[in-house]
């Protein structure tokens, strides 16, 4: 399946035109990225297979590692917005992608002023992060933009990234996944799979092995439903329901598997330029500058011992329990309709 993987983003896709189903769609950038998103080369841009975005806050000299970066859209994105003293590396085993993202590097460190290009792209699996020129607790961040459920071995590289992250680092990508499990029938078939859809993980599925490599509490950004717009393939698929996500993993070690109460709280100072009024950290935390936000003990460690930590004050400690988060139970974490959390305590 790797091979014809390979196959279908090297040979037979030639552009987003190529695409039969609408999986791996772009979305509406936020007004921030439009004018980094413009200078662009635009052959990089018309290789791009992405489901969502993998731009989160407070980047500026981090070095990120994004994998499976194809024709490097997201690598130069995050190459400008990394700056000069910041790094992005890229791997995919795609030469003909490669070959694209390669040659637009010295296009690229002219379009953002650097004297020096920050960006470098290696020829490597994903499954196999360990054969490559990594360092250990290397980065700050991991990135990937639909491109886990194209993998054979997706417990090996979440496991990996794990490896590969500094302390209170984080893996943030978006992907796709399914309501259900995908039959084993459908994972066999090429042009499912190179559409991101038969190597969908199940989402209960996804947290599961999150955890179990090390990332206890997965926070979901966003999410929101896919088409696939071709009869011939939706007959196929049946009543499988399919969803774009962006989630966020810190490699934060004493984090808990659910939502404990500490009675914390944290006060966003609004101090990050993409986010001066409020702070989003995940779909159900949204923290106006200026105000006080309760928060879990899981909350409060993953921005006490992240990158955000200079952006916020930080109210309490660890050392009085006072039980479990309510309405912290397990669901189905995509469905529409939920009651606007902006405002909420929960977590």
């Amino acid at each position: 399946m790797r091979d014809d993987v390979q196959r279908y983003y090297g040979q037979h896709l030639t552009g987003s035109q190529d695409l039969q189903t609408n999986a791996c769609c772009d979305q509406a950038p936020p007004d921030h990225l439009k004018p980094l998103l413009a200078r662009l080369h635009e052959e990089v841009v018309s290789r791009y297979y992405g489901c969502g975005l993998v731009a989160p806050a407070a980047l500026e000299g981090r070095r990120i590692l994004d994998l499976g970066c194809g024709s490097g859209r997201d690598v130069y994105l995050l190459s400008a917005l990394v700056g000069e003293h910041g790094e992005v590396v890229g791997v995919d085993m795609t030469d003909e992608q490669l070959a694209v993202a390669r040659r637009h590097r010295d296009y690229h460190r002219q379009a953002f002023g650097f004297a020096e290009s920050n960006v470098r792209f290696l020829k490597g699996y994903i499954e196999e992060l360990d054969a490559l020129d990594l360092e250990d607790g290397g980065f700050d961040i991991v990135v990937s933009n639909c491109v886990i459920n194209l993998s054979t071995d997706k417990a090996k590289v979440i496991g990996d990234v794990k490896r590969l992250l500094k302390p209170g680092g984080e893996f943030y990508f978006s992907d796709v996944y399914a309501d259900r499990r995908v039959p084993a029938a459908l994972t066999r078939d090429p042009v499912l799979y190179g559409e991101c859809l038969a190597g969908a993980l199940y989402w209960n599925d996804f947290l599961h092995l999150a955890r179990g490599r090390g990332f206890a509490d997965p926070r979901l950004v966003e999410s929101r439903r896919l088409t696939v717009d071709n009869p011939a393939i939706e007959a196929k698929l049946g009543n499988l329901r399919f969803y774009s996500a962006t989630y966020r993993l810190f490699n934060i070690e004493a984090l808990e598997p659910a939502c404990e109460d500490y009675g914390q709280a944290v006060i966003y100072r609004g101090t990050l330029a993409e986010q001066p009024e409020a702070f989003v950290l995940d779909g159900h935390h949204v923290m106006e500058a200026g105000r006080v936000f309760p928060v879990c003990g899981n909350t409060w460690r993953m921005l006490a011992e992240s990158r955000f930590a200079e952006h916020f004050d930080f109210v309490g400690d660890f050392s009085r329990h006072f039980g479990i988060f309510e309405g912290c139970g397990l669901r189905v974490p995509f469905e529409e309709g939920d009651a606007d959390a902006s405002s909420s305590a929960c977590c």
